[in-house]
This record gives structure tokens, sequence and C-alpha cells, in this order.
């Protein structure tokens, strides 16, 4: 792996929201100037075909990343903000599993994107 995709991967390891290309790559070039846009996108697109991140499309023309590895979840994502919530629920994720074997399937993976908008109080 070259230094790049080192800093590359870090920054991906470190977030703590979901960012897209040029975030990363704001972050990115704060350890390494001379990373390349082009550098972040053949990066992240090597991730994602090898696994080791999701790429995700929360329907605001711009692709999110987070990494694989970890507990499932599923996100509910503010269409005003941008805002992305990560949530389990155990209620959810039963009847997903019921309603697969229902149709004569066993559930081997699932994403759920909940979206919405603040409800003013």
């Amino acid at each position: 792996m070259t230094e790049q995709r080192r800093i590359i991967a870090k920054v991906l390891s470190e977030a703590t929201d979901h960012p897209d290309a040029e975030e990363v790559y704001t972050r990115a070039s704060q350890h390494d100037p001379k990373i390349s846009l082009a550098t972040v996108y053949r990066t992240v697109r090597l991730f994602d075909e090898a696994g080791i991140i999701e790429t995700h499309d929360f329907r605001d023309g711009r692709a999110r990343y987070e990494l694989a590895e970890g507990e499932h979840h599923d996100h509910l994502i503010d269409v005003h903000s941008g805002d992305v919530i990560e949530f389990v629920n155990e209620e959810i994720e039963e009847l997903q599993k019921k309603i697969a074997e229902k149709l004569g399937y066993e559930l081997v993976d699932h994403r759920m994107e909940l979206y919405g908008r603040k409800i003013k109080t």
C-alpha cells in the first residue's frame, strides 16, 4: 500500500461522519499536500471493491463512505441538513428477517435508509 493510500485509509478510519470524496481529499491533503482528488477517487473505488469501505448514496448527489467493519447499523438522513444519524433497532431487524422468511428467503444482508425532516417543536 502506498503512503498516500495509507493516509486516505487513516482519514476514513478516523471519520465520525460519512465523508464524500472531496471531504476525504480535504482531510488527506492536510497530511500530504501532494495527494490529488483523482488519487482519492481511485483509492475509495479500490477500497470499496476490496470490501474495506461501504459506499452510500444518500440522495444528495455525492457518494459517501464509511468503514465496512463494525456492527451493523441503519441510517436516518435529514433531508434538509444532510445529517446522517446511525441507529440500531432490534425490532426492525427481527421484522426484516420475518418478512424474508415469510416470502421464502433467508436474509443474508440488507441496508436501510430512512429519510426525514426534523419535527419542529
